[in-house]
């Protein structure tokens, strides 16, 4: 969430309450946050020196706009640019997706879709060989009914695999075929 926040913080100064709002609207369609889980991921940012506040009185209450600093620049560039990591290869890359025109870079921005259908290409690598291994059971007649729904789950996660895959790799070759044109 961290880096998520560095990024909407890339387009400028925000509030908790800005932040919150800017999940709910738009965000939140591919990583869910929480007001506290917020609160704790600026927690953390400051703590790391990613992010800073100025604190004002606006309305009769405290409100503290946080901004990001050199080394929140540095630590979200990183982020960017390196591999994709997490439990959940959705978030992880639509997170990075959301973020990519932050990217300087026709070559840069390739690279970094790149890294998402690689990390796409294993995750469905992994999900067909279960499959695979799925498809050799012999599955007793009481649990058939069952079987095949839990099956049809498996055949969906396949499909948004290989779909995500092709979107993925259409828009890399879009960004190096941007990038030659210069």
């Amino acid at each position: 969430m961290g880096n998520v926040i560095l990024g909407l913080l890339m387009l400028g100064p925000q509030t908790l309450y800005s932040l919150n709002k800017q999940f709910e609207q738009g965000i939140s369609l591919f990583y869910r946050a929480s007001y506290g889980s917020l609160q704790s991921a600026l927690k953390s940012l400051l703590a790391k020196g990613r992010v800073t506040f100025v604190e004002g009185i606006e309305g009769g209450r405290n409100k503290k706009t946080y901004s990001i600093t050199d080394a929140g620049r540095d630590a979200f560039d990183a982020w960017m640019r390196g591999p994709v990591t997490g439990g959940d290869l959705e978030v992880a890359a639509l997170s990075k997706l959301f973020f990519l025109g932050l990217v300087d870079d026709h070559a840069a921005r390739a690279d970094v879709l790149d890294d998402i259908v690689a990390a796409t290409r294993r995750e469905l690598e992994a999900i067909e060989g279960f499959s695979a291994e799925i498809d050799a059971f012999d599955v007793p007649g009481e649990y058939r009914r069952v079987f095949r729904y839990r099956r049809a789950t498996l055949d969906y996660g396949l499909m948004a695999h290989r779909t995500g895959l092709e979107w993925f790799a259409a828009l890399a070759e879009e960004e190096r075929r941007r990038g030659s044109r210069g």
